[in-house]
């Protein structure tokens, strides 16, 4: 008998890598089955897709964060995180909660820096005053008190 030793393919020359047999092309979804265009496929907690117009988890709530982080920024940014935290879970995007998150940071730090202002202007108005009147207890004209060290 004699020894039988399988075909080699033969060496490619330095420099070139090795011959890799073509692969079939990805399958082809099957008709019907792509969401339409623009639209973001919804899924549930378990991992399946959901039914076309199934309501979005959190959106509603987005909503409402969004018209709240106008008038009350702390309770706007808080719902705000809570629906971005449910859509982000569901695999959706919800714009209306981030934008309810982004509005209300936004004017929670300009509320504080006016604020402050606020408070340094009064502060600084009873200091000049004082200076001006010296030390003791003074009534001015408009009925406000204030008390000088």
């Amino acid at each position: 008998m004699s020894d039988q030793n399988p075909p080699q393919s033969p060496t490619p020359p330095a420099g070139q890598p090795p011959y890799q047999p073509p692969t079939a092309p990805p399958a082809a979804p099957a008709y019907g089955s792509a969401p339409a265009y623009g639209a973001a496929p919804a899924y549930d907690p378990s991992g399946a897709p959901a039914a076309p117009g199934a309501p979005v988890p959190g959106k509603t709530l987005g909503i409402v964060a969004f018209v709240l982080s106008f008038f009350a920024q702390l309770f706007g940014l808080i719902l705000g995180i809570v629906a971005y935290v449910q859509s982000k879970k569901a695999g959706v995007k919800n714009t209306w909660a981030l934008a309810a998150i982004i509005i209300s940071s936004v004017l929670m730090v300009l509320m504080i820096i006016l604020g402050i202002v606020i408070f340094t202007a009064v502060l600084g108005a009873t200091d000049a005053a004082c200076n001006e009147l010296g030390t003791g207890v003074w009534q001015l004209t408009d009925g406000t008190q204030i008390t000088c060290d």
